[in-house]
């Protein structure tokens, strides 16, 4: 995946409250829909965006989809803001 892809992903604060919820382990769709105020499908819509930024990977559990943090990807975009820092 691309810098340009997760950059995009975590400008919006939506996806970041997601990520910050997914830091406690894997949750479901719904247990993620019942965090907001939102209607389902656009939380559908911010998952997919962080699933395609590869932040997050998903999982199937019967007809329950459970959605992980994947810290890898958030492992490089904080080597290369560090790089650009200069530290």
């Amino acid at each position: 995946m691309s810098l340009q892809q997760t950059l995009k992903a975590l400008a919006d604060p939506t996806r970041r409250e997601i990520l910050n919820l997914l830091k406690g382990g894997p949750k479901s769709a719904g247990e993620i829909c019942d965090r907001f105020d939102i209607s389902g499908a656009a939380v559908s819509r911010h998952l997919s965006v962080l699933k395609e930024a590869d932040l997050v990977c998903d999982s199937r559990e019967g007809k329950f989809i459970y959605y992980e943090l994947n810290t890898s990807v958030l492992e490089e975009a904080l080597l290369w803001l560090t790089d650009l820092k200069g530290e």
